[in-house]
Formats: C-alpha cells, structure tokens, sequence
C-alpha cells in the first residue's frame, strides 16, 4: 500500500521570496515580535488562500511564539481558514442573536441553493458554505459573509437573490478588488 503522505493542512510551508521580504518587514515594525502574528496570518492566507500547520509553525518562529499559541489564534477568529475554500466563501454567523433570527433556517436555503452542505465545497471548487461565530452586526441578523461582504437580514426569502448573486460574481476577474461602493452594506477590499 502507497504512504498517502501527511494530511493536506499538515503541509510543509514553503514561503515565497515575496513572502519573506514582507514577512521581515512586518515583525519590524513591530517592538515585540509576537504583535506580528495577526498580520503574518493575514499575510500568509492572502498569498496561499488558506493556513496548514506548517505556516502556522512557520509564523511561530517568525514570532517567537508556541505552534499551538498560533493555532489558537488562527482558531479563534473566523476569518481565517485552515483549509482551501472554495473560490466564494459563503459564512452564516450563528451566535446567539443570528441564531434566535432565524439562522439555521437560512444555512438550510443555502445549501439547497447553493447545492452544497455547510462545511463542504462544491463539487466544482466554486462555494464553501460554513457557519462561524459572531459576525458584529447582532441587531441585524441573520447575516451571511460572503468572502468580505457581509449581507444583513439574510432570510430564507432572500437566499435565492444571494445565491444568484454568488454564482454571478464567479465570472467577475475583479471580484473583491472593487472599492466599497458608497451607501452599500459590501466591502470590497
């Protein structure tokens, strides 16, 4: 039988030349190297769309913490994912206030119309569908995060438009590049 060899997020990390010139210049700016950490990660998932362990271990040396230290960071804040995703990544906040909104009603729409179940990808690499804890806009639930733009007031109704929404914005070579659009709930950083 082949050794299948270690699991996808137990990678080695290879950091880029690119990488490593931003990655000296980020713990510079820093008077303690273990304030690098969240930039380092944020640096790390916009070059390779996601964290492996071994960038995890990668930035704990780069910042004098513990691996596990940085895989509670990583843990702990949603934005940061610790497999590859899907090209749009579609995030339904279920704390409490969303929950009580009606939350799980709306994860079960996406997932009909989306054709995919929470905490998987499509078939086509095209949509991962999660849910996540606190999004920060509890008055305003349900909300949905669809790579950075959030959507407030996601009901069932409104799937369908959102759905769509996502499916069209796969053919757009600029997407998430646009600046924020005056009066609109996206950001499109």
């Amino acid at each position: 039988m082949d050794n299948p060899g270690p699991p996808p997020g137990n990678l080695p990390f290879a950091p880029s030349p690119g990488m490593l010139e931003a990655a000296a210049a980020i713990v510079a700016r820093y008077p303690e190297p273990r304030s690098a950490t969240l930039p380092l990660l944020h640096r790390v998932q916009e070059e390779n769309g996601w964290i492996s362990l071994g960038a995890m271990r990668w930035v704990a040396e780069k910042t004098g913490r513990t691996p596990i230290e940085v895989l509670g960071v990583v843990s702990f804040y949603p934005m940061f994912r610790q497999a590859p995703s899907g090209r749009r990544h579609v995030r339904v906040c279920r704390t409490l206030s969303c929950a009580l909104r009606g939350a799980e009603d709306t994860m079960r729409a996406l997932e009909k119309e989306l054709g995919c179940k929470r905490c998987e990808t499509t078939a086509d690499g095209a949509v991962t569908l999660e849910f996540v804890e606190c999004l920060a806009c509890c008055a305003t639930g349900p909300v949905v995060q669809v790579d950075h733009a959030l959507h407030e007031g996601v009901t069932p109704a409104r799937v369908p438009a959102l759905a769509a929404a996502v499916r069209a914005s796969l053919s757009e070579k600029d997407h998430g590049l646009r600046p924020p659009v005056p009066g609109s709930p996206e950001w499109n950083g």
